[in-house]
């Protein structure tokens, strides 16, 4: 079996958009127009909830943020959709 990497080709060199969400909420718009310095805005998501990293606009993985050379990363702790094998490459369908 080859690796996914090595089974794109040269759609592999395709920039993509990568986003982290923190959380949503909404709002009305005349509470949006109030926003101010130190606004304090509720999210949906609790702290210790994984964040959804996005591609795209389209969920691949629930992440961890952690602190890496002053940096923040990501630790990727699942990834959403089709079944993948041990190694990390998609699993072949029978």
């Amino acid at each position: 079996m080859t690796s996914n990497s090595s089974t794109l080709g040269l759609i592999g060199e395709v920039m993509v958009s990568l986003s982290v969400e923190l959380g949503r909420t909404e709002m009305a718009l005349r509470d949006v127009l109030a926003l101010g310095e130190e606004s304090v805005v509720p999210l949906d998501r609790l702290t210790d909830e994984p964040l959804d990293v996005l591609v795209n606009g389209k969920a691949i993985a629930k992440a961890e943020i952690v602190t890496e050379n002053n940096r923040f990363v990501l630790r990727i702790v699942e990834l959403v959709g089709g079944p993948r094998a041990a190694d990390g490459t998609v699993a072949e369908a029978a």
